[in-house]
């Protein structure tokens, strides 16, 4: 069994659950696998990966695990957590099929459920596909214990966030471990909540892409980022204070951010397109709006490995407070090739009664990584004004 601990699962994934129970109880959604890296599943892949989500209907969240999220995630009210104990998946939820070498998972369920399966899912995926292709992985705590120098050296304060496209649970765990024994005080914790626990460090997440897709999807293109931090905010009341800016592209996200909400968020995380030019778009925005950028904090997670994050200091040079996330370059740098692979929102009913699905589509900035429906991707595009 894959997975087999409840928690072993991304802060965020929790966060934005209690968010949509909070607001949105009765949205119902669907979700699609997306194999951005064509890559080619072994016979009986399926088969064996069904056996993996089956498996999850026996989770449950533990004593111990409990007591983690309490003592931990004080945003987390007592009811959130007592609904936790008692929450259990449902693998009806998860459609797996294979033709060929073809991979297709679908989720469709209440979204208050279904938020929790992207991540366990991918994971699974990884995983198993190197299980099954015999793959080893190469040298785990040498690398980890030297990219921990390496940042500790940089003066990088830094975040693990490589539960999606891990080696495996066992490489993810071994890394955590190598990381927080070798960079000290510039280790600030990990996004996957069991290995939080495991090592007694902080659990690191906010929001996610799917929260902005559903507001886009459900409020107008125009709304979705006022709408979604607002939404945040009425929930959170000022803590997870990280703003994902690039759901709908980072421009767009400047044109809305007010100045109410870049004073109540602690900052805003970069996740596409060419970080230096986001590093002077947003010190330009708090400037612009008389506060103090040394203030705030940019967090940078796309792709990053210890070369860019040399180039990004460097460019910053003191004049705002950097932190990374790094996921894969820490999870699945062990000799095999990392796979390309998404879940992604695609398909939103604000209540399961609504007779059609309204589509969710994630833009990028970085050209031709645009998620979701075509047509609406395009609409999307005409309504801020990017096409």
């Amino acid at each position: 069994m894959i997975i087999q601990h409840f928690t072993d699962n991304d802060l965020y994934k929790f966060s934005v659950m209690l968010a949509i129970q909070k607001l949105y109880p009765r949205a119902y959604v669907k979700y699609a696998f997306t194999n951005r890296g064509e890559t080619q599943f072994p016979k009986g892949f399926a088969d064996r990966m069904k056996e993996e989500v089956a498996a999850m209907a026996n989770l449950q969240l533990t004593v111990e695990e409990k007591k983690f999220i309490k003592a931990r995630c004080y945003f987390f009210d007592p009811v959130f957590v007592d609904f936790l104990e008692g929450f259990r998946y449902k693998p009806e939820e998860v459609t797996i099929t294979q033709q060929g070498g073809e991979l297709s998972v679908v989720i469709e369920g209440y979204w208050y459920r279904t938020v929790l399966w992207e991540v366990p899912l991918l994971a699974i995926i990884s995983e198993l596909y190197f299980k099954m292709t015999g793959a080893e992985p190469q040298n785990v705590e040498e690398k980890a214990k030297a990219k921990a120098v390496a940042l500790k050296e940089m003066q990088a304060d830094y975040s693990e966030f490589g539960t999606r496209r891990r080696f495996s649970f066992d490489v993810q765990d071994k890394v955590v471990e190598a990381l927080q024994a070798n960079s000290g005080e510039y280790f600030k914790g990990t996004s996957n909540m069991y290995l939080a626990m495991k090592y007694n460090t902080i659990p690191i997440g906010t929001m996610p892409h799917e929260w902005f897709m559903y507001h886009g999807a459900v409020f107008g293109y125009r709304s979705a980022n006022i709408k979604g931090l607002e939404a945040w905010v009425d929930v959170y009341d000022g803590s997870l204070g990280i703003a994902l800016t690039d759901t709908y592209t980072t421009d767009a996200f400047f044109n809305s951010f007010s100045l109410k909400q870049a004073k109540l968020f602690d900052g805003i995380r970069h996740d596409s397109g060419d970080p230096l030019c986001f590093t002077d778009k947003s010190i330009e925005f708090y400037e612009k709006n008389r506060i103090e950028p040394i203030s705030k904090t940019l967090v940078f997670s796309d792709s990053l490995n210890l070369d860019s994050i040399k180039q990004i200091k460097g460019h910053v040079a003191g004049r705002i407070h950097d932190t990374y996330g790094i996921g894969t370059f820490f999870s699945n740098d062990v000799g095999a090739k990392p796979l390309n692979i998404v879940i992604k929102l695609t398909d939103v009913k604000p209540d399961k009664k609504d007779k059609e699905f309204l589509k969710a589509v994630k833009l990028s900035d970085v050209l031709g990584k645009h998620t979701g429906d075509e047509r609406e991707i395009e609409l999307s595009l005409q309504t801020l004004g990017l096409k």
